[in-house]
């Protein structure tokens, strides 16, 4: 009987023993590498996450009232802060390799910056990459070029409309702007003026092919210049939005609802309201700034408004 008891005892202990071995493991708390890949046609699509950014939609929303702005993010299981997530997508053609939006770099917080890093993971490097379109010269979208005092993309060529480098580099629009607004003047500048020395910064003005697949679009009103990209390959079509929208939860319920960052609010509420109904009559693939990463999937219709339904996670055929 005592061998028993013994031998239960022994066993009880290992027990204890490896359970709490098994619980002392320490918490690793980092994320997977931020980037999600998939094929369009014969194109290689793949979304790089920058990081997330705190917002208050009830402080940020505009044509809307704030007890509407918190009822909608709760019926989506969301309170402020809301996190907000900054996506960038990198498009492989098979003859270009380009980078649309680039994220904040330095220019953001703790949380952000992490486009160059999640590029390398997702098995490119900075130098490869041929050309760099910008939807629009906020911090958010262009901080990413710059490394320190280098061009974070050597070889690259940047594009944007011309707009909105006639509205944000201008040092006379520096000068003339709100306090509030000087960050976002200076961000634009230090990010692009690099690019604009080496000679590697070129415009265009409105709708423009750029590269075989990818088209520039013009969709004035968030800024000057803001433009969306068609990517477009065997019949498949993907449209970079950049920031058609921010807060998911209130806009595509209700498309009329603008945002303090908005240039001409009348003409980003105009934007956004043509592009859902295009996306949901059409049934293609959207890809946004701020949707929740890899910010990519489908619209369609639900009453007066929009419901999101996001891509799978699925192995890349």
């Amino acid at each position: 009987m005592n061998r028993i008891n013994h031998g239960l005892l022994a066993l009880a202990g290992a027990l204890a023993f490896a359970h709490a071995a098994h619980a002392e493991a320490p918490m690793v708390k980092t994320q997977a590498p931020g980037y999600y890949r998939m094929m369009l046609g014969d194109f290689e699509v793949t979304a790089l996450f920058d990081g997330a950014i705190d917002l208050k939609p009830t402080e940020l929303l505009t044509n809307v009232k704030k007890d509407d702005v918190t009822k909608m993010l709760a019926q989506r299981f969301q309170k402020e802060p809301v996190p907000t997530s900054v996506n960038a997508f990198l498009v492989n053609t098979g003859s270009k390799l380009v980078l649309i939006d680039t994220g904040t770099g330095a220019l953001g917080g703790p949380t952000l910056g992490g486009i160059v890093n999640n590029l390398k993971a997702a098995g490119y490097q900075p130098e490869q990459v041929d050309e760099i379109y910008i939807t629009h010269m906020h911090f958010d979208h262009v901080g990413g070029l710059m490394s320190g005092d280098k061009l974070a993309f050597p070889n690259a060529v940047v594009r944007a409309d011309q707009h909105d480098a006639d509205f944000w580099l201008s040092q006379a629009n520096l000068d003339k702007a709100p306090e509030a607004m000087k960050g976002f003047f200076k961000g634009a500048q230090a990010s692009l003026n690099p690019y604009v020395a080496a000679g590697k910064f070129k415009s265009f003005t409105g709708n423009t092919d750029l590269v075989p697949g990818v088209k520039a679009v013009s969709t004035y009103g968030h800024t000057a210049g803001h433009t969306v990209y068609t990517v477009e390959s065997q019949g498949q079509k993907l449209v970079l939005w950049g920031d058609l929208m921010h807060v998911p939860a209130v806009q595509f319920q209700r498309p009329e609802v603008t945002i303090q960052f908005d240039s001409d609010s009348k003409s980003a509420a105009k934007e956004r309201k043509k592009a859902f109904a295009e996306a949901a009559k059409q049934g293609y693939l959207v890809g946004v700034a701020h949707l929740p990463f890899p910010g990519i999937g489908h619209l369609l219709r639900e009453g007066k408004g929009y419901s999101y339904v996001p891509v799978d996670y699925a192995p890349v055929k």
